[in-house]
């Protein structure tokens, strides 16, 4: 059900215009004069309501005037719009019939943080990872074509997911095929961290080449009265984009290149976006946007406002800190890791830190400052983020690579083939680890248990707290081989965490609590709701701490004085922590009864993260509840 009012608290009177459009039919029945000013409503309602909600705001802001733009040239949803990532699709949503619904933004039952196929029909595509816009747009394109369905299909990515290879591997085929479809390259400078990397560079360089921009700026000064040239001035634009930028690298790949333009300047992209509509084949519009335009806390600091938290819309401060609410003191796992990959630099030179673009995500802002030699943020990369990392192991380098667990994902061919297959000295710290609340089943690290373990000589560890996890990075540090270490989201239980590099033990576990009848097996991060429910049960309790080696002497220990083992883990059950202990146990020729608890054969959506454990039975209340009903159908069954 969903956790806050579905109705916006909006009224009509502060934003006429935007009220009047419910949908894109509405929005192009509307004089193109009227934009600038509908525009202007729709950033301040996105404040408002993004300060009420939280979400991901200042991309959201860049892309106001794209977004309007967009729906008011083409026939959405008939014409096909893809949002890359779709951090920015907050403008989308409001003005394709749920602007009313923006209060459940990212909330249990409410509508999602980013576009979802099955809540809108003008969401063609469902993001959350970057850089699959083309591809998608492509793969619809041809569609179009095959089945003589006249359309148009605009994808729409930012220079930062443009960064990865996918997104080049789409612009290569497209161009080579000669798709009929757009691309739209919104570059605002400014993906999640800075952008990295030859192609930002480059199109910096175009957009700031003082050749280019007094030319092109000046001829349209000098011929802004008479609009019979405009058609001239264009061609003439185009012969100066092979003097002044030669072979660019787009219409190398075979795409009709036009731009760079201002992505804030309605009349202008409207123009442009008519006029592009009438060509045919790939081509690609370069706008250059401002992230968290017209909100100045956002403009000054669009890395803290890409993903925020309910704010005061005044100040921009989060919501109850200037009245001392919040958790203050507490450290976060991925402040942990900061800290532990700090220390461990100091200790040893051979360490390197590796993150594709999320270095203020993954806790790696201080270590990239203190040392900079030794810090490589490869960008949205996260296959050669892998691939470097073996690259440094093989010359003796100790390589640590900070990534969620979700992005983990896309790169897993080159952890099995890179990584693993040749037993290098990687160490991965993976962030994100289990549920993530309101970012949903896209962002959700449901799997990293699952598709780790199969991998021989992987080692894969799960701490319990704030220490372990500091204790564990060291162990995987130290073992001469592939090694992983998963931790959740946010906070932990609050344990200090010791000042030095202590490992523990490999593959050794520990006995929490001695109980009767019942032993739950932890792993990671539901060790405290574990002990809390065997306090009720009078269940023991072990903390596994490692998935691979598993520790068997102490399974085979509670499986020995036990009537059922119950495993918990925030994973997926399907190949989990709880399915490598029932393969131990058969193969050791045991029948004892086995009870897994973990994330359902389901991708969970947005919610909180209390309610989302909750839902999947992995608070304390849900494991107590699941313990006595597989203790009660053992007792009917005897």
């Amino acid at each position: 059900m969903p956790h806050a009012n579905p109705s916006t608290p909006h009224g009509g009177g502060r934003y006429p215009l935007l009220t009047s459009v419910d949908l894109p039919t509405d929005l192009r029945r509307l004089s193109e004069d009227r934009l600038p000013a509908l525009a202007a409503e729709l950033r301040a309602f996105l404040v408002d309501s993004v300060s009420r909600t939280g979400g991901h705001l200042a991309a959201s802001l860049g892309v106001v005037e794209l977004t309007i733009a967009l729906h008011y040239v083409f026939d959405t949803p008939r014409d096909r719009l893809i949002w890359d990532v779709g951090h920015q699709a907050y403008p989308h949503k409001i003005l394709t019939g749920r602007r009313e619904r923006m209060a459940s933004l990212r909330q249990g039952g409410g509508i999602s943080g980013f576009p979802k196929r099955g809540e809108s029909a003008y969401d063609t595509f469902g993001v959350g990872h970057s850089s699959t816009s083309i591809g998608a747009a492509m793969g619809m394109a041809v569609a179009a074509r095959l089945k003589g369905e006249p359309r148009h299909v605009v994808a729409v990515i930012g220079d930062g997911a443009l960064g990865a290879g996918m997104a080049f591997e789409a612009l290569n085929h497209a161009g080579a095929t000669d798709t009929d479809m757009m691309v739209i390259l919104n570059d605002n400078e400014m993906s999640i961290s800075p952008p990295v990397g030859a192609i930002s560079n480059h199109l910096a360089r175009l957009l700031s080449g003082k050749l280019y921009t007094s030319v092109r700026e000046g001829g349209k000064t000098a011929l802004k009265g008479l609009p019979s040239l405009r058609e001239l001035v264009g061609r003439w634009e185009e012969h100066m984009k092979g003097m002044v930028m030669p072979s660019t690298l787009f219409e190398e790949l075979g795409f009709n290149y036009i731009g760079p333009i201002d992505g804030h300047d309605l009349g202008s992209l409207v123009a442009t976006l008519r006029n592009m509509k009438t060509m045919t084949g790939p081509r690609l519009l370069h706008v250059v946007t401002r992230k968290g335009r017209g909100y100045e806390p956002a403009e000054e600091k669009p890395v803290a406002f890409h993903g925020v938290s309910p704010f005061d819309r005044a100040t921009g401060a989060p919501a109850g800190k200037a009245s001392g609410a919040g958790t203050a003191g507490a450290r976060t796992y991925t402040q942990v890791f900061g800290d532990w990959l700090c220390d461990a630099a100091a200790r040893d030179e051979r360490l390197i830190g590796i993150t594709p673009a999320m270095c203020e995500g993954s806790g790696l802002t201080h270590f990239s400052q203190l040392y900079p030699e030794r810090y490589f943020d490869v960008g949205i990369a996260e296959q050669h983020a892998l691939t470097l990392a073996a690259g440094l192991a093989c010359e003796g380098s100790k390589p640590v690579v900070a990534i969620y667990s979700t992005f983990l994902q896309r790169a897993y061919d080159q952890l099995i083939h890179d990584i693993c297959l040749q037993g290098l000295d990687v160490t991965l710290a993976v962030d994100r680890a289990g549920l993530v609340g309101q970012d949903g089943a896209t962002h959700a690290g449901s799997f990293d248990l699952s598709y780790g373990r199969c991998l021989p000589g992987l080692v894969i560890a799960a701490p319990a707290d704030e220490d372990e996890c500091r204790r564990l990075l060291q162990t995987a540090y130290e073992h001469p081989g592939p090694a992983l270490v998963r931790y959740p989201r946010g906070t932990g239980p609050g344990a200090e965490t010791a000042p030095g590099l202590e490992p523990l033990p490999l593959g050794k576990g520990e006995l929490r609590r001695e109980g009767r009848e019942v032993a739950l097996l932890a792993f990671g991060s539901r060790l405290t709701p574990a002990l809390a429910a065997a306090e009720a049960l009078d269940a023991s309790v072990a903390n596994m701490r490692f998935v691979k080696p598993l520790d068997e002497a102490l399974i085979l220990d509670l499986a020995a004085r036990h009537r059922l083992l119950v495993t918990v883990e925030e994973n997926a059950i399907a190949g989990g922590a709880g399915s490598a202990v029932a393969e131990f146990l058969a193969n050791q020729g045991l029948t004892i009864p086995l009870l897994h608890l973990g994330l359902p054969d389901r991708y969970l959506e947005q919610d909180s993260h209390e309610a989302q454990l909750a839902a999947c039975g992995l608070d304390a209340a849900g494991i107590e509840r699941s313990v006595h009903e597989a203790l009660g159908r053992m007792e009917t069954s005897a």
